[in-house]
């Protein structure tokens, strides 16, 4: 292995962040190429729809207000005929409002779901890709819970988003279109004890009244935003507690751990109740403030208004006009206020979306540079899987094998035991789960290698979708799973390959453990890696088990890490990879210290592998 000086080394294992830049940019670089998608006119042609009818929306508001200066002139006349003339007015607006609504809570939700699909989409793409779902859980960042965040931010921020937009968009419409309303109908005022005059005071009084309102209420409302934060992280922490607890209900019931899994999940609900009572304060003063705010909104235009209606100045109409048209400005330059605790909850989750987003971004950059503390999967010239030069290290550098080479022809037999958890180890580097480190893995070319662990994966669905997964349900015919599960000792499974269930729980650890094999008969591989997926066995069970995997399996490549001495007689040869005392770290901001330079063998039934070590950084 390359030595490195110690000012060379890394400061931390952790994979590199991706710079910090502003929040609108980032989210337009995530959201942004949903406009641009695959079915993009389709989304454009949904967007222009919803701009036109919030125009629409704003165009009836208008009408309603210029209809409800004439109903008040027709009343303050005592006009019968104007009166019911008015009252045919409103149906038809009536009408409009109600079928422009329909139409609007149509698109809208359209494109609420739809953008949410494909952000989805994007995001699973991501996690899902080459193992990262397995890798992030290594990798330091604020990503917990990904699940959450895919499942429940993701949906936030969709949603939220467009209603936001939609009534940002119309708020700004309203602005423009009342302004001119108000200016028209408020007339002009002096300012008392001085010559001058103010024409449309009234859209100043607006502004005044909106810009007070909105400044006390962005300073009372900032801490909303931090506690809706952290409540939002406090929830997603009990949902995945509880997920656990249901995910290993059987264990936790065997061993009795109801009583600290209790505590557990109270201790998580108090961090909820925590941050619950932070927001609740914080929104004490928003929710106080907006309900006087309100309050006096509709009062304050007439107050303001009424010594020109009283001077005889304008009509009862026009008084009415103008109130209402005060209220629609005051109400549309609130919009921030109005919104704010909804801005801080869509703000919360789009954090927590990026975050995740530029972690699994990381780690494709990480993984698609070169990097010496990292294992170099590649693909063998020859029918065979070649270790070259095979250090493999924890995520916090610390060394688990060194220097190991080795070559595994096709047709082979090997057994990999000694210690546990460098054996398992070199099954997940292989896998191609396990990066760190540094050498070189070549996976032979001809077919890929499967790989069985310890307890295979049962999706919940029909035992024929977890018998051929991860193939669809349709890719064998029901004979080859008949014998598939009888070759592994499951004949009594097979009328109940159309049932659905939940396999994990219906199964006991031996039978889970068959349905894996079962799975190879049926998938008939030529290269097979099997971690420690007999040890649920009896002796018996399990030498009936690899006589049936070699007896359908004849030319197959078999690797098996197993701990069971029994297990020799299946194979070619073996290997045997011991743990040491002597302790050092690949990659770490402290000097390397050598504790011993004894090294120690790998042991192979047909002679000398190299050497594996496993050394420890020291300490003060």
């Amino acid at each position: 292995m390359v030595s490195v000086p110690p000012d060379k080394l890394p400061e931390a294992t952790a994979l590199p962040q991706p710079g910090r830049r502003n929040f609108f940019y980032q989210f337009l670089q995530l959201c942004g190429p949903y406009w641009n998608c695959a079915h993009k006119w389709k989304v454009r042609s949904f967007t222009v729809l919803l701009g036109l009818l919030t125009l629409g929306q704003v165009g009836l508001a208008v009408w309603t207000s210029y209809w409800n200066r004439a109903l008040f002139d027709a009343l303050e006349q005592r006009s019968l005929s104007l009166f019911l003339a008015e009252l045919g007015t409103f149906f038809v607006i009536f009408v409009l409002t109600m079928a422009v609504t329909a139409v609007h809570l149509h698109v809208k939700r359209w494109l609420q779901l739809d953008w949410r699909q494909w952000l989805t989409a994007r995001i699973l793409d991501h996690w899902m890709y080459k193992g990262q779902h397995y890798h992030l859980l290594y990798m330091q960042g604020e990503h917990d819970n990904p699940d959450g965040r895919i499942s429940e931010d993701i949906r936030i921020v969709t949603e939220s988003t467009i209603a936001l937009g939609h009534t940002l968009f119309y708020s700004l419409l309203i602005l423009f279109s009342f302004i001119d309303i108000l200016l028209a109908v408020s007339g002009a005022a002096s300012v008392p004890g001085t010559d001058v005059t103010i024409h449309g005071y009234m859209v100043v009084m607006a502004f005044l009244y909106a810009g007070v309102g909105a400044a006390l209420g962005l300073l009372l409302g900032r801490p909303l935003i931090r506690a809706t934060n952290t409540l939002q992280t406090a929830e997603a922490n009990f949902r995945f507690g509880l997920a656990r607890a249901r995910e290993n209900s059987e264990s936790i019931a065997l061993m009795q751990g109801e009583r600290v899994e209790r505590k557990l999940s109270a201790r998580l609900f108090s961090g909820i109740a925590a941050n619950w009572n932070r927001q609740t304060r914080a929104y004490t003063w928003i929710v106080a403030y907006s309900a006087g705010y309100g309050a006096l909104l509709p009062v304050f235009p007439i107050i303001i208004a009424a010594p020109q209606y009283i001077a005889g100045l304008m009509s009862l109409g026009v008084l009415m006009q103008a109130a209402q048209a005060f209220q629609k400005l005051t109400s549309a330059l609130s919009w921030p206020v109005d919104n704010l605790g909804e801005i801080a909850r869509c703000r919360a989750s789009a954090d927590r979306v990026l975050s995740l987003y530029e972690d699994l971004l990381a780690l494709e950059a990480n993984a698609a540079k070169p990097d010496p503390y990292r294992i170099e999967m590649g693909e063998s010239p020859r029918l065979s899987l070649v270790l070259q030069d095979l250090t493999i290290a924890n995520p916090d550098g610390q060394i688990l094998l060194e220097n190991f080479s080795a070559e595994i022809q096709r047709g082979e037999r090997v057994l990999i035991s000694g210690d546990p958890a460098v054996a398992i180890s070199l099954f997940k580097v292989v896998a191609g789960l396990w990066p760190w480190g540094s050498g070189s893995v070549l996976l032979p070319h001809d077919h890929p290698v499967v790989f069985l662990p310890q307890r295979p994966f049962l999706p919940r669905g029909t035992l024929q979708s977890v018998l051929s997964y991860p193939a669809p349900p349709d890719a064998y015919d029901l004979r080859t799973m008949h014998y598939a599960l009888e070759c592994a000792g499951l004949a009594w499974l097979a009328p109940r390959l159309g049932e659905t269930d939940d396999w994990t729980h219906v199964l006991p650890p031996r039978e889970q453990q068959r349905l894996g094999f079962a799975r190879l008969f049926l998938q008939q591989p030529c290269w097979v890696f099997i971690e420690e997926a007999t040890d649920a066995f009896d002796a018996k069970g399990e030498e009936h088990i690899m006589e049936m995997l070699y007896r359908e399996l004849p030319n197959a490549t078999v690797i098996t890490i197993s701990v069971h001495t029994a297990m020799e007689r299946h194979h070619h040869r073996k290997i045997v990879l011991n743990r040491l005392c002597e302790q050092k770290y690949l990659f770490n901001a402290a000097p390397l210290c050598w504790l011993s330079d004894r090294p120690q063998s790998v042991e192979d039934s047909n002679g000398f592998i190299g050497p594996a070590t496993l050394r420890r950084r020291k300490t003060d």
